[in-house]
């Protein structure tokens, strides 16, 4: 999919025009000080990114990783400018989908490359629109507000991983152990690795651009960057806090297995206790040797059926009062 979902240019927190990507280079000549360029792009082919990349004199290595993807999250520094790649996520049903987006950000540009699952970014530029005020503060608060949006977006997703969590719990020990619990256990344990890869980078980036010292970031807005730095780490927070929480869930399912074997065990051996008295009994006198006493008394076949029968109740009763029958 080769689309360029916006391209608008801004006058002192104002949205001033919408340009075509080959006219942004004379619109930024015309206008001068106190503008910038928005552009969002969604899985851009090369033709497309290389055209921007004209227009704003973008390295290379950052195109290039923003024409692969399937990058890590990073912060990387070209000249005054910022190469800046993150995780994105998105929920659909119980399946957490993954993305990524990459931000070329100059002082009077911002590009942002949306790639996989990703929430559009129109509810960012329509808020920032209703505060001229910050938004005069150029691509620093757009930035800001850019990663605000893609790290709030990771609180719905917890949510509902919150809910599995605690619904594994309760079947753990409310229900019979099955083998699918543990599956799911083990499922919902990468889950939240994978969130924890696209969370954790950007503590880092969210800590290095409110030290940044650059023009294209304004000193009002450095501060906005705690916030969602905050917000990254609360998440992390969350997220070991449920591995954690999974870890106890998976030992008490393996516990509760392995007593249930146990139990299981006991019972098989009291049974076989119970059958193996009488068991005996029968296999002496079942031998075919010719002198043997009692075959000769009138009364041993029913004594030794009593004593069969009788020493199997006895040890029934016995293993009922110890518990394992």
């Amino acid at each position: 999919m080769n689309e360029v979902v916006n391209c608008c240019a801004y006058q002192d927190g104002k949205k001033v025009a919408h340009l075509q990507v080959a006219e942004v280079s004379e619109a930024l000549k015309v206008r001068g000080q106190g503008q910038f360029v928005w552009i969002g792009l969604y899985e851009p082919d090369e033709k497309l990114l290389r055209e921007v990349q004209s227009e704003f004199h973008l390295h290379d290595l950052a195109v290039e990783d923003a024409l692969r993807a399937h990058q890590r999250p990073k912060l990387e520094e070209y000249g005054e400018d910022l190469f800046i790649v993150v995780r994105t996520g998105q929920l659909d049903g119980e399946t957490i989908e993954l993305g990524e987006t990459h931000f070329f950000v100059g002082v009077n540009y911002l590009v942002s490359v949306r790639h996989g699952a990703s929430l559009p970014y129109t509810e960012v530029r329509a808020r920032c629109e209703h505060t001229p005020a910050l938004l005069k503060k150029g691509t620093g608060f757009v930035l800001y507000a850019l990663l605000d949006f893609i790290v709030d977006n990771y609180f719905p997703i917890l949510e509902s991983l919150e809910e599995r969590v605690e619904a594994l719990e309760t079947e753990v020990f409310e229900e019979p152990m099955n083998r699918d619990t543990t599956m799911r256990t083990y499922h919902l344990k990468r889950d939240l690795l994978r969130l924890k890869r696209g969370v954790s980078p950007l503590i880092d980036v969210c800590t290095r651009l409110e030290r940044y010292d650059l023009a294209l970031i304004h000193k009002e807005v450095r501060p906005y960057f705690r916030d969602v730095q905050d917000h990254a780490m609360r998440i992390n927070e969350r997220i070991d806090t449920m591995r954690e929480m999974l870890s106890s869930v998976l030992e008490a399912n393996l516990s509760l297995m392995s007593v249930n074997q146990n139990e299981v065990m006991k019972k098989l051996a009291a049974w076989a206790a119970v059958l193996g008295a009488p068991t005996l009994l029968a296999s002496i006198w079942g031998m075919n040797f010719e002198t043997m006493p009692e075959l000769h008394i009138a009364l041993a076949y029913p004594v030794a059926l009593t004593l069969m029968i009788g020493s199997a109740f006895v040890l029934y009763g016995v293993f009922r009062r110890t518990g394992w029958l």
